[in-house]
């Protein structure tokens, strides 16, 4: 008989063992119950809570496994292994001890944390704990008014690009942006570094790691190896560079196959050149990335399926390793200071152009499990579970993203280090972060092993340490943070972002007074201030794509309806005719609809208001289509023109006039 997440077991949820497993899946942030889509409660079958438990260690496969385990939590120390403070609010604390500040000097505590300790990482000695005191800013500064572009950059093309966007596009789109169309941000799809088996994972959100940057984005012509190569070199080169027309889907493995081999010919150039490079020995991050990076040119792109003496990354047969591939390794840590080299530069375009704002890059919600975070730390991830989503209206069966979700616990113990380095790299290139998913900061849908996405429940994180390291972080770095918040959110978490000052997500398509008749859109001028606000997002139709119900013809074809399509056109034109009424209420019936769309979000009171060059330019087609795999050509479409027809466009600047008027770069 087929369990189910949400079938009713109130009977045995009320049993003297039942209630001890609640007591001990609450104690380790595990939900024995949650509210659904639908805002009813579904109580969660008690094997998956044993399931999960299980994968933090905790024994509740028996009664009195769960009773030794509850006597445990009784010599648990007092305080957990994190501390997060707000700057101005004091923190009561069941310990006396001594903080020791990040910048030097101590404070002596009883009882209470003060809020006047300063921004930064503190440690707190009780004599019989150490704990990390994380001080986090009470609120992020105001984001300026402004405008932008959100770009898939592998979607963008030039006449020095190979076959898809590159850095170098990505500068000049930001000084042509900003200077020609008065654009005051950019944000671009997550840009970490894949893992690298064949095919290449097209997902951007998927990376083989957070903390390094991708080198399939590399320009080879603006490597200084390049420009120091001899002509015969140059010319070898330049002939590696894939054909393609607008009109082809992306061939990432093509395009890498053609760069790796450039970049493997102007690599002994590098290595004896004056130039400095960065070194793995000195900096312990970046060599782990460039070591499984070679390991992984020699084993394949999962670790798991490596031998097993190669599974451990601090493990004697990794060091033998490491020192016979001495070559490869410094060859990885070479490609990631060329990354590094070419993400400032863009980034300083975009400061030299003016931009109000800059670059916002994303970060994805998780690693692959194969790839080199998920080897490097496989003490804090939670390795055999996949992070999804329940079941909705939407996704009857729920969603698994099939990514490794952190433990809370090792979070903790670590002083949330692992997130603040995600963080800090992610920063390190760019002006503002967008957090995908930002609910998993509060809590996460896990699937243990060998169960459907359906059959999760949530585990809850310290949102309070989440934010503090993401918020200091990125006050840090002078950065915005977005949070996406779109889908099924607690309340909690859009109504902390805006009190901290985080930006939220809102599109147009979504924002609707959803119980009044008729569900009427919510008029832009009285959405919430703390938002992104867009037309609509990678997950979604364009502009040009919705007006002609694109989506569902595709997924009518593609057998993905799961109800008749006649049913779900009424629906799509129902909802046209709602945005067709926001429109005449805002005096732009008669206007070309892409225009109208942009000039109806441009005066919204949200700070930043978006769009894509894929709906400027009428594109049909959306970047990705959730649900689907290789059934449609997820991440590989390219935009119909290149960079210098992009801004020569009239339809583009038709569609961004009412953006530069309602936001001008200088009001």
């Amino acid at each position: 008989m087929r369990r189910l997440a949400g079938t009713t077991m109130l009977e045995s949820m009320t049993s003297p063992s039942s209630a001890a497993l609640r007591r001990l899946a609450e104690a380790h942030g595990v939900a024995t119950s949650y509210e659904g889509s639908d805002r009813l409660p579904v109580v969660v079958d008690p094997v998956i809570v044993v399931a999960v438990l299980a994968q933090l260690g905790v024994d509740a496969s028996s009664d009195a496994s769960i009773e030794h385990e509850l006597a445990r939590l009784d010599d648990d120390p007092p305080l957990p292994g994190t501390i997060a403070v707000t700057r101005g609010t004091d923190r009561p604390v069941e310990a006396t001890g001594t903080v020791h500040l990040e910048e030097g000097g101590s404070v002596d505590v009883d009882g209470v944390l003060p809020g006047d300790l300063p921004l930064g990482y503190h440690r707190l000695e009780t004599g019989s704990q150490s704990v990390t005191v994380v001080v986090a800013p009470e609120r992020m500064p105001d984001v300026p008014r402004t405008w932008g572009w959100m770009l898939q950059l592998y979607s963008l093309h030039s006449p020095g690009s190979w076959g898809m966007g590159d850095y170098a596009d990505l500068a000049e789109t930001a000084r042509r942006s900003a200077t020609e169309q008065d654009a005051g941000v950019l944000l671009v799809n997550p840009l970490h570094a894949f893992v690298p088996s064949r095919p290449l994972q097209r997902s951007p959100y998927s990376p083989a790691t957070r903390r390094f940057a991708n080198p399939l984005y590399l320009r080879v012509t603006d490597v200084p190896a390049f420009a120091e190569a001899d002509d015969e070199t140059r010319r070898v080169v330049l002939d590696l560079a894939p054909s393609f027309t607008a009109d082809e889907l992306i061939d990432f493995d093509a395009v890498w196959d053609a760069k790796h081999a450039a970049l493997e010919l102007l690599w002994p150039l590098a290595r004896a050149s004056a130039a400095p490079m960065s070194d793995p020995v000195t900096d312990p991050d970046l060599s782990a990335f460039a070591t499984w990076s070679a390991l992984a040119e020699k084993h394949g792109g999962d670790w798991r399926q490596w031998p097993a003496e190669l599974h451990d990354p601090a493990g004697p047969a990794v060091a033998a390793a490491a020192d016979d591939l001495a070559d490869r390794i410094a060859f990885h840590a070479w490609l990631q200071e060329l990354c590094r080299q070419q993400l400032d530069a863009a980034r300083e375009a975009s400061h030299a152009a003016g931009m109000a704002v800059g670059i916002i890059h994303d970060l994805p919600v998780g690693v692959d499990p194969g790839g080199a975070d998920a080897w490097a730390m496989r003490d804090i991830f939670a390795g055999e579970v996949r992070v999804g989503c329940p079941a909705d209206a939407f996704n009857a069966l729920g969603q698994d993203w099939g990514l490794p979700p952190w433990r809370p616990d090792a979070l903790a113990a670590t002083g949330y280090a692992p997130f603040r380095d995600v963080v800090r790299s992610v920063l390190r290139h760019g002006d503002g972060i967008r957090v995908d998913h930002v609910a998993g900061l509060w809590r996460l849908w896990w699937i243990p092993p060998g169960e459907p996405a359906h059959r999760g429940t949530y585990v809850h994180y310290d949102a309070e340490a989440m934010l503090a390291v993401l918020t200091l972080e990125a006050t840090r770095a002078g950065a915005v943070v977005v949070g996406e918040d779109l889908g099924t959110v607690e309340d909690v978490v859009t109504d902390t972002m805006h009190e901290r000052g985080l930006l939220s997500s809102a599109v147009l398509w979504f924002e609707r007074d959803w119980d009044a008749p008729g569900q009427p859109h919510v008029p832009p001028r009285e959405w919430e201030p703390e938002t992104m606000a867009t037309i609509s997002t990678h997950d979604l139709p364009t502009v040009a794509g919705w007006l002609a119900d694109e989506r569902v013809r595709v997924q009518d074809e593609l057998n993905l309806l799961d109800e008749p399509v006649e049913t779900v056109l009424a629906r799509t034109a129902a909802d046209r005719e709602a945005l067709d009424a926001l429109l005449a209420a805002e005096g732009l019936a008669d206007v070309d609809p892409l225009v109208g769309l942009h000039a109806v979000i441009a005066p919204s009171a949200s700070r930043l208001v978006l769009s894509s060059p894929a709906d400027a330019l009428g594109q049909l087609a959306q970047p990705n289509l959730p649900g689907t795999v290789d059934e449609y050509p997820n991440w590989r479409i390219r935009l119909p023109v290149d960079l210098d027809a992009f801004f020569a466009d009239e339809r583009v600047r038709a569609a961004v006039a009412p953006l530069r008027e309602a936001r001008p770069a200088h009001p």
